[in-house]
């Protein structure tokens, strides 16, 4: 298996994590190296946003399938409500943003990242995710929106922490915000329709509130934070240690996923059409994210570092901790 950076001793999981089912069948796929291999039947937590692009594609294109990996793709509402999944063994692993691991992670459940998710473009005119306001708005800038009510799909996510920090860096009060949960999808409703001042939306929502008349003011992941990788792919200490050979191939997996999605766009357009609502031709006009196959540890630090500062957590979350990545 690849090295761990920290390793850590293992936590006992407060739930006991449901077995993955599984069965024998005959085949040559990349991950067993030999004639006859166990297929591991996995579940992933996933959003129905632009972001797990690559988790679809590499379904699609086999390269779980070769490595003895038959995966269900679960749709969900975000990284808090992804960790309990997880934890409890509903999902084997789950995406979910850096923020929401950090936070589960500080108050000692047992999770450890295993893959990259996605992250910023850092080019705050094409970036996937944006702070949208109405079109006939005062609010400017990041500075507007103190003292505000601005729709997150979680509370205590990236989403809040780098529109904190960028009110911060505005010169305003980061704490003089009031976040409101709202779906994805609800948010440009919501924002045309007046029921929230702002909503930080991500791709493919952000071209949609665009086209009913609302305008981007802020791009929170590319201008804060350099390099920000933003999600993840997540597991428990459990899983790590009784299996490091699944993680291992689910890692390989991912990889190659995140390789084949920045190497052909066209396909992740393609893809999110078989997974949202989204029409064709918005498809066709969203912003993509960047899909490394690394994380950004440094940036994951910025965002420890942030959470603490915003009292998000008690203590800064030890990052090193729960990489189990390269």
């Amino acid at each position: 298996m690849r090295r761990l950076l920290t390793p850590v001793a293992a936590l006992a999981l407060l739930i006991p994590l449901a077995a993955c089912g599984g069965d024998d069948s005959s085949g040559d796929g990349g991950g067993g190296g030999g004639d006859a291999q166990e297929v591991r039947e996995l579940r992933v937590g996933v959003i129905p946003i632009v972001d797990v692009a690559p988790i679809y594609l590499g379904v699609e294109q086999g390269f779980f399938e070769d490595r003895g990996m038959d995966v269900e793709l679960v749709p969900g509402s975000g990284g808090a409500a992804a960790v309990p999944g997880v934890v409890s063994g509903d999902y084997d692993f789950s995406f979910g943003n850096v923020t929401s691991v950090l936070l589960a992670g500080s108050e000692g459940l047992p999770l450890r990242i295993v893959a990259n998710g996605v992250a910023t473009t850092g080019d705050p005119e094409t970036d996937f995710s944006g702070v949208v306001v109405p079109g006939d708005s005062a609010i400017q800038d990041a500075s507007g929106l103190q003292g505000r009510t601005v729709a997150v799909n979680n509370l205590k996510n990236i989403g809040e922490v780098t529109i904190r920090k960028a009110i911060e860096d505005a010169g305003g009060d980061p704490s003089d915000v009031n976040f409101v949960e709202l779906p994805f999808p609800e948010m440009p409703a919501a924002v045309a329709g007046g029921d929230v001042d702002a909503a930080w939306v991500v791709e493919p929502f952000l071209t949609v509130s665009k086209n009913q008349g609302s305008r981007s003011i802020l791009a929170p992941f590319a201008e804060p934070i350099e390099n920000l990788t933003v999600a993840c792919y997540f597991t428990t200490e459990q899983m790590l240690q009784e299996d490091p050979e699944l993680v291992d191939e689910f890692q390989a997996a991912m990889e190659e996923s995140l390789t084949y999605a920045n190497e052909n766009p066209d396909e992740v357009r393609r893809i999110i059409l078989t997974y949202t609502q989204v029409p064709p031709e918005a498809a066709e006009a969203i912003a993509l994210p960047s899909f490394p196959a690394e994380i950004d540890v440094e940036s994951v630090e910025t965002v420890a570092e942030l959470m603490q500062e915003f009292g998000i957590t008690s203590e800064q979350a030890d990052v090193d901790s729960l990489l189990a990545t390269d």
